[in-house]
Order: C-alpha cells, then sequence, then structure tokens
C-alpha cells in the first residue's frame, strides 16, 4: 500500500529566526499525500533542511488521511467549504473535462483520484486555509449507502424516480 501513495509538495517556504547573533534559516513545506482511490490527507513539515521538512510533512500528512467518497471520477453533487476567509466551492464536472481547480485545491483533488471536478475559491488565497477549506467540503460528501443507512431504505428506493444508477 505504501508504494501506491502518492505526495504532491504544494509549497516550501524559507522562514528566518533573528537573534542576537545573526538570522537562523529554517524551513517549512507544506504536502499532500493521497491513494488517488478516495483517501487524502495533508500536513506542515519544519526542518532546518528542505529534504527533511518534506520528509516530516510527508509522514504526518500519510498518518492524518480521511477517506472520501466519490462517485467514478467526479463527487456525487456540488459542496462548499470554508476555513478562516477562504471559501470553496467544488461541483461535479462532466468525463473529459479534467480537475480545473487551482493550488492547494489541485493537488488534493489529483492525490484523492478526483479526474472531472470544478474547483472556486473564494476569499483568501493562503495555501494552508485553501487545503482545510477544500477538505471540509470534501468531508461534507456522503454515499448513497451511507445515506440510505441513515434513512433506513435501501440505496435502490433512495434514487428511485432519479435519473441517477446505483454505484
Amino acid at each position: 500500500m505504501e508504494n501506491s501513495l502518492i505526495d504532491v509538495v504544494v509549497s516550501v517556504r524559507r522562514v528566518t529566526k533573528v537573534t542576537k547573533g545573526g538570522k537562523r534559516f529554517a524551513f517549512s513545506a507544506f504536502v499532500v499525500s493521497g491513494d488517488k482511490n478516495g483517501n487524502v490527507g495533508f500536513a506542515l513539515g519544519k526542518s532546518r533542511e528542505v529534504s527533511i521538512a518534506i520528509a516530516k510533512a510527508t509522514a504526518r500528512a500519510r498518518k492524518n488521511m480521511v477517506e472520501i467518497p466519490l462517485r467514478g471520477s467526479t463527487i456525487a453533487y456540488p459542496v462548499q467549504g470554508k476555513h478562516g476567509s477562504s471559501r470553496v466551492t467544488i461541483r461535479s464536472a462532466y468525463k473529459g473535462t479534467g480537475v480545473i481547480a487551482g493550488g492547494a485545491s489541485r493537488a488534493i483533488m489529483e492525490a484523492l483520484g478526483i479526474k472531472d471536478v470544478l474547483a472556486k475559491t473564494l476569499g483568501s488565497r493562503n495555501q494552508q486555509n485553501v487545503a482545510k477549506a477544500t477538505l471540509n467540503a470534501l468531508s461534507k460528501l456522503r454515499s448513497a449507502s451511507h445515506m440510505a443507512r441513515l434513512r433506513g431504505k435501501t440505496v435502490e428506493q433512495l434514487i428511485k424516480g432519479s435519473h441517477v444508477s446505483a454505484e
């Protein structure tokens, strides 16, 4: 399973601590990890060296993975999420549309394995807040079997009369 995970480095920033003796440089890395099959996680790693910061972030991202229900290569219905002043709207798209999203949202979609989706970021463009807002939106998704269980029905009863087939 470990080798099937993909890691996307969203950003690496150099941070400075000013001391009496001069400046001390360190690095902060923001990484998104996923298995392209509905599981995704992200994390921040900090260290004096870039490679160690990325390794720390990758290890934390793999620990903090969450499962997102998908419908084929897209999502089942439109969702919105927010974190801080970042807002993200995510909509499903027709097959062949591709991932129309930017920055951290795009990295999360690709790590999840979503191939056709439209995402729009509003408000703050801070990459960490956008990633958290995107995950907030995606966590609102529910699978058909989960919704049927909540309502005490079967999936067939739930989608009866709908134009959607049971998946």
